[in-house]
């Protein structure tokens, strides 16, 4: 008898539609599955160079590393707790060969062209800093313990400097701007200093259109369990308690009659959107798991 409940509708989307890394996060994250098979999976994502590509970022479709598959591959690790040494040292090689001269790393490299991708993947120059990704990246680099003398190499404390100037001289321009600050100032070394602008975002995120509480807003918009997808979601401590039980009811309702989630924004090709959806349908799944829905 098939499984009508919300994880067994997800899990038969996850095996017609889903890529084996996120099938793997599944079997992972909800049943008997190992982190070692999760590294296996990603290990395929991986170039010699250390970086990742091959679409590990569905909207990036060349096969060459780009920075934000490489951070993806971090957040993958940090969600099963395996840092496994020989994806870790090739990333260190990918980061530390693409810190700019002033610190900071590139949003994408402009061969993302010569291959489908997404429109905002499509830079006319990569030698500019950006915020995105270079937060997270240094920020799960600055909270794994497997490779702690990184911390005092050159390349990081430029990274590490740019930051601090962007927060000093800006505010986040979005979500993927919040969470690039959000992640890296839980994890730096200088807890005291990251305290300050943390407050400041507490302030930003609770500006008007920050966070969208609109549980069935339309378009590319970011909610509420985006901001807070686990219990322990820095964001949360803004949002009510009634707003996000709010939004849990909501997202179980928006599980598609096919047991997927969808996405809000357009997809570069079919197969793309078939790999989001299996993405984001294990997102989905972790959020209800975080809030005891399921």
């Amino acid at each position: 008898m098939s499984d009508n409940s919300v994880l067994g509708r997800a899990k038969s989307f996850l095996y017609k539609n889903a890529r084996l890394i996120d099938r793997k996060r599944f079997e992972f994250l909800f049943e008997d599955g190992t982190k070692e098979s999760v590294i296996g999976a990603l290990r395929a994502y991986q170039n010699p160079d250390g970086g990742f590509g091959h679409a590990l970022e569905p909207d990036i479709r060349c096969p060459y590393s780009q920075p934000v598959p490489t951070e993806v591959a971090l957040a993958l690790m940090d969600e099963v707790g395996c840092l496994d040494a020989e994806l870790l040292d090739g990333i260190i090689r990918y980061v530390r060969g693409i810190t700019l001269p002033d610190g900071g790393m590139p949003f994408v490299f402009c061969n993302a062209k010569d291959y489908s991708h997404a429109p905002w993947w499509g830079v006319e120059r990569d030698d500019v800093a950006s915020v995105n990704p270079t937060g997270l990246l240094i920020g799960y680099l600055s909270k794994q313990n497997a490779r702690m003398d990184i911390r005092q190499e050159e390349w990081f404390l430029r990274n590490t400097a740019y930051l601090w100037r962007v927060f000093e001289q800006e505010q986040p321009s979005g979500f993927h701007d919040g969470i690039q600050w959000i992640t890296f100032l839980q994890n730096a070394s200088d807890q005291e200093k990251a305290a300050v602008y943390l407050a400041r975002i507490d302030d930003w995120l609770q500006q008007p259109g920050v966070i969208e509480f609109d549980p069935e807003a339309e378009g590319y918009v970011h909610k509420v369990l985006d901001w807070a997808p686990k219990r322990d979601s820095y964001a949360g401590r803004v949002i009510p308690q009634g707003e996000i039980e709010r939004h849990l009811h909501a997202l179980i309702g928006q599980q598609q009659e096919d047991g997927g989630w969808p996405i809000s924004w357009p997809a570069v090709s079919p197969g793309a959107e078939a790999e989001w959806r299996g993405f984001v349908t294990v997102e989905r799944l972790k959020t209800l798991k975080s809030y005891g829905m399921i």
